[in-house]
């Protein structure tokens, strides 16, 4: 694997694909397009709210939810990311906006404001492992996207059962890599068939219960099998147990460990995994590579709360690699890590400067532009 370092820059230290880029490419690498959700998370509760009584939480942050839980993940790995949503023009939807456009370096061309139409708000309450959400929003405006999509490298889906996005069969005619995941059926079906945007998958990331509903299974293992003669590159995750992979195109099988973490807020933390896996896919890594690069991600993401700004960017993945390099003396397992990861060691230049990262605060008061945090 070369080098595809590429010359710093104050947001994105790193360009995984600068070894690819050539002047014929698509000006976007990766293109999605979703609801963007104000999120409140609330951290540090005791116990689950309880009926007729008040709560104090020791921590809360605010942060960009939905689509740009994906769209903040990919951008701060250095993939060109556009993104088509609608903005309220209310304070939220102002703070989003700036989050993305400003913040993360996110293309919101695409992407319009609405009057009138306030922006969705999610308040998410963490407590004994365990979270619970209250969602507040309107009938969405008619869909950002008109027309076929500008073109990418990439695009990101969601699969629900019985719904077709005529979109994503434009983006893959154009020749976009589909990478998607899949919404709880809730009518109990879990037939493949229901999805008919399946066929255009590039690659399909469900969770194990996902899959192994769809396959009719009773393994992971054995759902990503099934799963493979499907798409191209099927993908089963595990949470904290890693995930498991087939990729047809190159013949590669790979299962992957998870990270031991303390976990703060898993929220974002699936999103995450799916930008690290787009990211080395893109990059040409190795199978084994990508579903390890995916589950750092996904594991620092966690340590932090607020879905959208808790996904880590390279400054963070270098630092990780830096301890867990300095620490491969310590033991057989620390060895193993320091093995298991060694490829970071090609992407990494000695010394990766990165300004620090925005991270959820509690409250929306401070402009992006102004606050002493911007990244």
């Amino acid at each position: 694997m070369s080098t595809t370092a590429g010359t710093p820059d104050p947001i994105h230290p790193i360009d995984p694909l600068a070894a690819l880029r050539a002047p014929t490419d698509p000006e976007h690498d990766v293109y999605l397009t979703g609801t963007v959700f104000l999120d409140i998370i609330f951290t540090g509760l005791d116990h689950a709210p309880v009926r007729g009584t008040e709560s104090w939480a020791r921590g809360m942050g605010s942060s960009p939810g939905g689509i740009a839980n994906m769209a903040t993940a990919l951008a701060r790995l250095g993939l060109h990311t556009t993104l088509a949503a609608a903005f309220g023009t209310d304070v939220y939807g102002d703070y989003c906006w700036e989050s993305l456009a400003l913040g993360e370096g996110v293309d919101l061309t695409p992407s319009r404001r609405v009057p009138g139409w306030h922006s969705p708000v999610t308040v998410s309450m963490a407590y004994e492992g365990e979270r619970t959400m209250v969602t507040h929003e309107h009938p969405a405006p008619p869909p950002a996207v008109r027309g076929a999509p500008p073109r990418s490298r990439a695009c990101v889906a969601t699969f629900e059962p019985g719904r077709q996005d005529d979109w994503v069969g434009r983006a893959h005619a154009q020749g976009s890599k589909i990478f998607a995941d899949v919404g709880w059926d809730e009518t109990g079906r879990w037939d493949p068939a229901a999805l008919p945007d399946l066929p255009y998958a590039h690659a399909f990331l469900p969770n194990a219960a996902e899959a192994q509903r769809y396959t009719r299974t009773d393994s992971p293992e054995r759902a990503v099998r099934a799963l493979a003669e499907l798409v191209p590159i099927a993908v089963v995750t595990r949470g904290a147990e890693g995930a498991v992979a087939i990729d047809s195109l190159t013949g590669e099988r790979a299962e992957v460990s998870g990270l031991p973490v303390d976990a703060l807020d898993p929220t974002g933390a699936g999103d995450v995994f799916v930008a690290g896996f787009m990211t080395g896919t893109l990059a040409g890594w190795p199978l084994a590579d990508r579903l390890a690069f995916a589950n750092l991600t996904a594991a620092l993401s966690v340590q932090h709360f607020g879905g959208s700004l808790a996904a880590p960017g390279w400054p963070e993945v270098a630092a990780w690699w830096n301890r867990a390099r300095r620490a491969a003396d310590d033991g057989a397992d620390a060895a193993g890590l320091a093995r298991r990861y060694a490829f970071l060691g090609e992407l990494i230049p000695d010394r990766v400067r990165g300004c620090p990262r925005l991270r959820a605060l509690p409250t929306i008061g401070f402009r992006v532009q102004d606050s002493a945090q911007r990244p």
